[in-house]
């Protein structure tokens, strides 16, 4: 028809009535009622599959087929982070002790008071009870703190992919909000993080290697570097370089090598 976009120039305006749809929920201060997005998905999806049906014009059929989409951005936006939300460590078992089972996720950062590392949660007991914990959580290993903390300091080397049950004491993210500085609390959000905490003796190791390759193969690399290059300061720079953990241009200055194998 004369006057009407080809054909690229269409899925662009859609992609971008989509996008526009998903920028327009970020905009929001409150999510909508369980339950509401997902029905407004579904109706945006079923109306493009009428519109289609239809045969309409082209330029109505693509207008309202935009407008279909923008709802449809809108909706899956919602709806993914009332999914991200409900992933909460329950306010109960906050500060209380309790045992996961799971597996190292992430590349383990050292420091030096301790290891910080993320964890997968494959089950979670409380008082011998089964409980709901969210899936992914930070934990921090410490040994400096207190001679409770040294008692539960690592055992043996921490590795990513291995499988371990950990008696750990959670709490709500939380992190200081300063004017135009780092979200903490947003940034554990982002990664699907929605609890920390730290380590209480009784740890077990379960099994080596049992996920996440990717990750194993970073560590290995970063240890690698951290013991064979001489220089302190060069080692960290270069596993910074080599695998992005910057963590390790602190650990590789104060940490003797020894330490780090």
């Amino acid at each position: 028809m004369a006057g009407t976009p080809d054909r690229g120039w269409r899925i662009v305006w859609l992609a971008l009535a989509c996008l526009g749809g998903v920028v327009w929920q970020l905009q929001q201060a409150t999510l909508w009622p369980p339950g509401t997005a997902l029905a407004c998905t579904l109706a945006a999806a079923a109306a493009w599959v009428l519109l289609r049906a239809q045969r309409l014009r082209h330029g109505t059929t693509w207008a309202l087929g935009a407008i279909s989409l923008a709802v449809l951005g809108f909706a899956s936006t919602d709806w993914r982070a009332s999914q991200r939300l409900a992933d909460a460590l329950p306010p109960a078992l906050e500060g209380q002790d309790v045992v996961l089972t799971g597996v190292v996720a992430e590349l383990p950062r050292l420091g030096s008071i301790g290891t910080r590392f993320v964890f997968d949660v494959e089950s979670a007991t409380h008082a011998g009870a089964a409980v709901g914990v969210p899936r992914r959580v930070s934990i921090g290993w410490y040994h400096g703190f207190d001679g409770e903390a040294i008692i539960a300091s690592p055992p043996q080397a921490l590795r990513a992919g291995d499988r371990w049950r950990l008696p750990v004491r959670l709490k709500q993210p939380h992190g200081n909000l300063n004017p135009h500085g780092f979200d903490l609390e947003l940034g554990l959000l982002e990664q699907g993080i929605r609890a920390s905490g730290h380590v209480r003796p009784g740890a077990v190791r379960l099994g080596a290697a049992a996920a996440h390759p990717v990750q194993r193969w970073r560590q290995q690399i970063r240890d690698a570097v951290l013991v064979r290059v001489p220089d302190a300061g060069a080692a960290g720079v270069l596993a910074a370089l080599a695998v992005g953990d910057q963590a390790a241009i602190v650990v590789a200055v104060n940490k003797p090598a020894s330490q780090l194998a």
